[in-house]
């Protein structure tokens, strides 16, 4: 198995809005930790599609991503992901052209096929709640057409788009996405930020059933993972608790901004046996303690890669945390 200095570690940004902080700040601070991360050696800073919540800004992924990617030299940015059911394929193929010929070699369209939204919203983005997911294979395929070589008699293309080959992963929480990532010899990335419970069912199927193509000779497995360090357990346990808070307020369906840490939490043994399995995953601690446990991680799942999100009230412990964990990284 490979230990932690030996694969890319890379960055997820929710763009998480704060209490008492403005829509604005959340977008400084993330072109601040991606330029910090960049100067820390990571790989890829992805930010994720979220509509009609409260406390996430990245609405208009395409749009941030350009920004980011325009404040930085070298690091891979891109989606973690874009939820292609949401849009037409041909609108993707084309924002994510014109970011991969501004910024060519440094652009990763992460692609998921959760709506990332509620009912409402759904419809508000002209998508039937009720016509499901099935059509995600077939919305996969239509993309690649526009993004790789034009195919004999296609009639529409991507301008700009269509030949820019822009890298695709796809994105899961369970083995549907592992099933088609394997079947078309595309990177897989599980996201156990937020549902850890069929990691290692997915990485299982993904990699037992993987058809090498011309993007991938083997499989390629990226794991999302809750990762928060400070100079100690017990202050990193503490700024957990605006995590712990986010899925509090979730729970109980009242999804919210990020709330400052607390020394305590008041809630039901349910709800925080609930809480725990959504965090089932995280890393939480101080130097060595996370080390310990991105490296166990790594031992569990065999990861090529691993992705952390950080969600914590305050832009220094951000940045403080991601500092930590390059500070592990390259022990």
């Amino acid at each position: 198995m490979p230990r932690l200095n030996e694969i890319p570690l890379s960055v997820l940004d929710l763009a998480p809005i704060r209490e008492g902080g403005a829509i604005a700040d959340t977008f400084r601070e993330s072109v601040a930790l991606a330029q910090c991360t960049e100067a820390l050696g990571y790989t890829r800073y992805w930010l994720a599609e979220h509509h009609g919540i409260e406390g996430i800004a990245s609405a208009a992924t395409a749009v941030l991503i350009g920004h980011v990617a325009g404040a930085t030299e070298r690091i891979r940015v891109g989606s973690g992901g874009i939820m292609l059911p949401n849009h037409p394929p041909l609108v993707i193929a084309e924002q994510f052209g014109t970011l991969e010929t501004l910024y060519p070699g440094r652009i990763d369209l992460g692609l998921g096929r959760a709506p990332g939204s509620d009912g409402p919203t759904m419809a508000a983005l002209r998508r039937d709640p009720h016509a499901g997911v099935d059509d995600f294979p077939q919305r996969l395929a239509e993309l690649e057409g526009f993004l790789d070589e034009a195919r004999p008699g296609q009639r529409v293309r991507a301008v700009p788009g269509q030949g820019t080959h822009v890298p695709r992963w796809l994105l899961g929480s369970s083995d549907f996405s592992a099933r088609l990532a394997a079947r078309e010899g595309l990177p897989f990335a599980f996201a156990a930020q937020f549902a850890p419970a069929r990691l290692l069912e997915a990485l299982r199927v993904y990699r037992d059933n993987f058809r090498p193509s011309s993007v991938l000779e083997a499989p390629h497995a990226m794991v999302g993972l809750p990762v928060i360090a400070a100079d100690s357990d017990l202050q990193a346990d503490y700024l957990a608790s605006t995590a712990r808070r986010k899925f509090l307020g979730l729970i109980r369906g009242a999804p919210g901004r990020a709330l400052p840490p607390t020394e305590t939490l008041d809630w039901s043994p349910r709800e925080q046996a609930q809480v725990e399995q959504f965090l089932g995953a995280a890393v939480i601690g101080g130097p060595e303690t996370v080390r310990e446990g991105l490296e166990h991680i790594l031992e569990l799942t065999g990861a090529d890669e691993l992705m952390l999100h950080t969600d914590v009230y305050a832009a220094e412990d951000r940045l403080r945390s991601y500092e930590l964990v390059a500070e592990a990284w390259r022990a």
